[in-house]
């Protein structure tokens, strides 16, 4: 079956064709590291490694690669206020984003590349876009010429004149067109800065994104992807730096998911209603984040709340203790070969699930299909004879397509893998650091314990525990 996928060039949905045979070459925008990464780059990182699991689940061979901008001006501004070198902010926020994405299940790409690892590639590439008349330098500065590249706007679908219409751009008499953008800057006093042919000075923004993309996954992408707000200035410039550059298609897929609201209001900064990872995860089961970030088509905005995170903790509840209750009664089923309906049934929810997936990456519409699986195996652990094989069947359907592809199960989960001796110690730890007033470290307990099926209830007379 074919994969159809929403591409922003078109704005039509086509089918998937590869460059390269069953390889796909893909790169997604990663942060830039100054700060702890917030519930809207969640959503892109986890959306497309779910994106990644599935083409790997039908058979592609996937190179993944995701960058991290280390140095720009909120880097540099960090940098100013806390007195710590651009590096030292960098490697703090590299590690947090680690700790973030390894707590919600991403997996690590093939490539993470740092901008500040490539400098001598876009010194040559800026060399490059200068020789063919591309790019001109003003005081130290490199800009790129957007009135030369013909069909700059075409992510956007847009003009020139109507790009600068809709754009906030500061006046910049070394311009040659107030659309033009930096390639490179001159580097001011105290500022981190790298040798060049003009001057000691950083990359722009844009210009990293394209030589860290060729150099891992060559001159044309199958899928180049980020959140909606970079379409227009960073991935259009992107696109118009490397085809002069190459003198080739920079990507034939482009995917943008829409944004994160919180409470129904725009999330940012001058509403100071900016939700940090860091802080959902002593919140909330790593299951309940990716359901809710999951739960809507990607391309739609979608609303955080703590109603709907509550119904997200529901959701996930159900289908981790359908697959608790699988592996409790596979303790005591007989041995025999699968049921034929059942296998019929798992084969008709495995064709529904990839219908749903192929039809542009429809994550909502197969979580739906997830629990129809999960009222499936609920149905037969209540049956009063079942096979081992049966429920070893549905486990299977339920951790591969929860688990593997849309990382929603956690198989340690329903496996008694924390003693008892170790629950009663934990619980005692647990109290000693409410009393002490170590609320973080309480709720790092509880959550440590949820995760693995263990849930604790605070009552008048002490805590009590159960497994799920």
């Amino acid at each position: 079956m074919t994969v159809y996928l929403y591409n922003t060039l078109t704005r039509e949905k086509e089918p998937f064709q590869p460059l390269r045979s069953n390889k796909v070459h893909m790169y997604v925008c990663g942060p830039t590291v100054y700060n702890y990464i917030h519930i809207g780059n969640a959503r892109v990182f986890v959306f497309f490694d779910v994106v990644r699991r599935y083409f790997t689940h039908l058979g592609y061979d996937v190179t993944y690669v995701q960058n991290f901008t280390d140095v720009d001006d909120r880097l540099i501004q960090a940098s100013i206020e806390t007195g710590k070198t651009v590096p030292e902010i960098a490697e703090k926020y590299i590690e947090a984003y680690f700790a973030d994405m390894d707590f919600l299940r991403v997996q690590r790409a093939d490539v993470h590349p740092r901008a500040t690892e490539h400098i001598a590639e876009m010194i040559d590439a800026i060399a490059d876009l200068m020789e063919k008349g591309y790019a001109y330098e003003r005081n130290g500065d490199i800009y790129y010429r957007a009135l030369k590249k013909k069909d700059y706007g075409k992510l956007s679908q847009q003009s020139l004149d109507e790009l600068k219409s809709g754009a906030r751009i500061e006046v910049n008499e070394d311009k040659e067109h107030p659309m033009d953008f930096a390639l490179w800057k001159a580097a001011k006093p105290g500022e981190i800065s790298w040798e060049t042919p003009w001057g000691k000075g950083r990359p722009g923004w844009h210009l990293e994104c394209s030589v860290m993309a060729r150099k891992y996954l060559g001159d044309t992408l199958d899928i180049h992807a980020g959140g909606v707000d970079l379409c227009f200035p960073h991935h259009e410039n992107e696109i118009a730096q490397s085809e002069a550059w190459t003198g080739k298609p920079f990507a034939r897929y482009w995917l943008h998911n829409g944004f994160i609201n919180i409470d129904n209001e725009k999330m940012s900064k001058s509403l100071g209603n900016i939700v940090r990872v860091v802080e959902l995860r002593k919140k909330y089961s790593i299951s309940a984040i990716r359901y809710f970030l999951l739960s809507s088509h990607y391309r739609h905005p979608i609303n955080f709340s703590v109603e709907i995170m509550k119904q997200a903790e529901s959701s996930v509840e159900r289908i981790q203790t359908a697959v608790t209750n699988l592996e409790h009664r596979k303790q005591t089923a007989q041995s025999d070969q699968v049921a034929a309906e059942l296998l019929e049934k798992l084969d008709q929810l495995s064709a529904q699930f990839v219908t749903e997936m192929n039809d542009d990456l429809n994550t909502s519409n197969a979580i739906s299909v997830l629990f129809e699986a999960v009222r499936l195996a609920n149905e037969w652990v209540a049956r009063p004879v079942v096979s081992k094989e049966s429920l070893d069947a549905l486990l299977a359907w339920l951790y591969r397509y929860g688990g593997e592809i849309l990382g929603l199960i956690d198989e340690t989960a329903s496996q008694p893998n924390v003693l008892d001796e170790e629950i009663e110690a934990l619980i005692a730890e647990r109290q000693e650091a409410r009393k002490q007033k170590n609320f973080q470290r309480a709720d790092e307990i509880r959550n440590y314990l949820a995760e693995r099926g263990v849930i604790l209830e605070d009552t008048p007379h002490g805590v009590r525990w159960r497994r799920k």
